[in-house]
């Protein structure tokens, strides 16, 4: 346990700010499962509103660096890609 009054209120805040975090990655992974739900359906235009969201989303949680900026930026190429992938005729 903390020893020191600094010690114990950094306990505190530690707990409060793991909780707002987890929050935010949870959220984050929800609308990913959204995005790749709305690709696989096949239904480009209800894909392409629902990959904007969640690139929004992204950015977001990546600007308050809950997530690292480059695990961000690979998330958003590779569902661009399969929002891409899901326009181009199958050869």
């Amino acid at each position: 346990m903390a020893n020191t009054a600094q010690a114990r209120k950094r306990a505190r805040q530690s707990v409060k700010q793991n909780a707002h975090n987890s929050s935010q990655r949870s959220s984050l992974r929800t609308a990913i499962k959204t995005a790749r739900k709305a690709i696989e359906l096949g239904d480009k235009d209800a894909a392409t509103a629902v990959f904007a969201n969640t690139v929004s989303i992204i950015d977001r949680i990546a600007d308050k660096k809950t997530i690292h900026k480059n695990k961000a930026a690979r998330h958003k190429s590779r569902l661009s890609a399969a929002l891409k992938a899901l326009s181009q005729p199958s050869a």
